[in-house]
């Protein structure tokens, strides 16, 4: 790659991943704190991961390489800010990871690189994470050189397929009763660290930290009681026999 200058956005965890494997591949990124700094530093070339923020135009076009994202989705499936969360949610078996070049808009531009991953046991939000980290980097390596030689032309994604993600709320963690238990069940693990899953118990918040069914029930192996310490379920209920998920 000779001296071209790296210029790296993100935020953790997933961008902190990214980031550890361009360094440990030999690669010395430019870590910068908001993306109006590309102005001063002016580098060859951009890579986003996890950064959450728009972009404007003239900045992208500031590294004569373009700006690359890395985004944890097959796109156009989920765009946007909850893409492995919405994975877990909606009980995919397969997603992925794709290379961008970044345009103006969410998640919208040409596909450089996608891999695909099948997702296997029920994995927690953490643990996708950074199989898909895992994943990306090693494809980011092999693409950048030909990335860089012009080996690789950015493919147009199918806008008409575009399938966008929210912006996880407080409120959006908590159960619903209503739902099955392998919608309650996925959610634990789609949303835990945020916004987390919890009921209102006696007028506190219960966070649900760990769960997994076993013959048709759903079993709670660790909460967090509100104002103190993650605990195992059988602990709080040797003081709280009365105790209902539902």
């Amino acid at each position: 790659m000779g001296n071209i200058k790296i210029a790296f956005l993100g935020v953790p965890d997933f961008g902190t991943y990214i980031l550890e494997g361009l360094i440990k591949n030999g690669y010395e990124p430019i870590v910068l704190d908001s993306h109006e700094k590309i102005k001063e530093i002016k580098p060859d070339l951009t890579i986003v991961a996890s950064y959450g923020k728009i972009i404007p135009k003239d900045i992208l076009e500031i590294p004569q390489y373009g700006t690359l994202n890395i985004h944890p989705s097959l796109l156009p499936k989920y765009r946007g800010a909850s893409p492995i969360q919405t994975a877990i949610l909606n009980d995919d078996k397969v997603t992925g990871i794709s290379i961008m070049l970044m345009d103006e808009k969410m998640d919208h531009g040409g596909i450089i690189s996608s891999v695909e991953y099948q997702v296997l046991g029920k994995p927690t939000y953490k643990e996708l994470e950074k199989e898909l980290a895992k994943i990306a980097i090693e494809e980011l390596v092999k693409v950048l050189p030909r990335w860089i030689k012009g080996e690789i032309k950015p493919k147009e994604q199918d806008h008409s397929q575009a399938i966008f993600t929210k912006i996880f709320k407080k409120e959006d963690g908590k159960i619903d009763c209503s739902q099955s238990i392998e919608e309650i069940e996925r959610q634990i693990r789609a949303l835990n660290p945020w916004p987390g899953s919890f009921v209102i118990w006696k007028g506190k918040i219960i966070k649900i930290l760990e769960a997994q069914i076993e013959d048709n029930k759903l079993i709670i192996n660790k909460i967090q009681p509100e104002g103190k310490k993650p605990m195992a379920m059988d602990d709080f209920l040797r003081g709280h026999q009365d105790f209902k998920l539902c």
